[in-house]
């Protein structure tokens, strides 16, 4: 089948050669007809150009537009799948320039909608003045209200003044607040909050090779009594995830993993509790061409889906991409080794 484009040339080059042997006036009425129709049918090139192709390419990074890293990937209840990225802003300068989160959305796992800029640094009345430092978020949703979790410092000293931030909103992707944050936590990061099936919240954060955990209040701002650091993770790094599935919980995160030029693996521990004690089951995804990992778990129409990102677009571990793949699990519940699918050049 002809493309527009290839169709389109195909008729100019036919115009031109029938006014190579008109002359005189006909030429002339030819010629502002034909001018005519170029302009019109380079108008259909360009929106045909514009308009996506129902056989457009997709997979994986399903964001090329903008730079995205550390997805958390969640199912509301209108149906739909949410991720919520942070942004790596170019050109890079380490992992400090990060700002403005967006939120995307899908319905079938192909098509995704950026549903636009939720929140920024200079939104965020405690923050650093400086800005930046929007390091990966989390989203939770309880008694009507979206409550959006992200670790900011506070100060200049940006190593030492962390603290998890709290934006709300009425909706899963606009709308959202700057509320404060987290009182009483120690200066770490990568905020995941675990809304269990009886209603009752979890928060846990972590970094530099510690993870805690401890319970929400119900407002969902406030521990509920002590944190605990989450034992048997073999590894730790960062970016702690919990999901749960026929009754047993998962905490998955990124090692310390640096051999031969690869780095992060993702690994994973299982439980029979939400806050452990946790029991490692190794690797189920191995280093991506990025110096960093972070992912998220979720099941979506009945299939289980690994979010993580890589550089396969920018080739700069600080210019990231958020990719998916399909997730599986053996019969006794452990997790089969992920597949990275094929990845697309920008």
């Amino acid at each position: 089948m002809l493309s527009a484009a290839f169709k389109k040339n195909i008729l100019i080059m036919n115009i031109y050669n029938l006014l190579k042997v008109l002359t005189g006036k006909s030429k002339l009425v030819y010629l502002q007809a034909a001018m005519i129709l170029c302009l019109a049918l380079l108008s259909a090139a360009c929106f045909a150009q514009d308009k996506p192709a129902d056989n457009a390419p997709v997979g994986n990074p399903f964001v090329r537009d903008i730079y995205t890293a550390d997805p958390s990937a969640h199912v509301w209840k209108d149906g739909r799948l949410y991720v919520y990225p942070s942004h790596d802003v170019a050109p890079p300068r380490g992992c400090d320039l990060m700002d403005k989160y967006h939120v995307y959305s899908t319905d079938d796992m192909v098509h995704w909608k950026d549903e636009g800029e939720i929140l920024r640094a200079s939104q965020v009345s405690w923050g650093r003045p400086e800005g930046g430092f929007m390091w990966a978020p989390d989203c939770a949703y309880k008694n009507g209200t979206y409550y959006f979790y992200f670790p900011h410092p506070s100060g200049t000293d940006w190593n030492h003044t962390w603290k998890i931030g709290i934006a709300t909103s009425k909706s899963p992707a606009s709308g959202f607040v700057s509320q404060g944050y987290i009182k009483g936590l120690e200066s770490m990061i990568d905020p995941c909050v675990f809304v269990d099936d009886d209603g009752q919240a979890y928060f846990y954060y972590g970094g530099g090779g510690v993870c805690k955990g401890g319970k929400l209040k119900d407002n969902m701002v406030e521990i509920d009594g002590e944190m605990h650091t989450m034992e048997g993770l073999e590894d730790f790094h960062e970016a702690t995830w919990v999901h749960k599935r026929n009754g047993i919980y998962y905490l998955s995160y990124s090692d310390n993993h640096d051999v031969n030029g690869k780095h992060n693996q993702m690994r994973y521990a299982m439980s029979k509790s939400p806050l452990g004690p946790w029991v490692s089951k190794g690797v189920f995804m191995d280093p991506t061409d990025s110096y960093t990992d972070h992912g998220s778990i979720v099941e979506y129409k009945g299939q289980w889906y690994s979010f993580y990102h890589n550089s396969s677009i920018s080739h700069q571990d600080w210019l990231r991409s958020i990719c998916v793949d399909k997730l599986y699990y053996n019969t006794d519940g452990t997790i089969q080794k992920v597949v990275p699918s094929a990845a697309v050049s920008k």
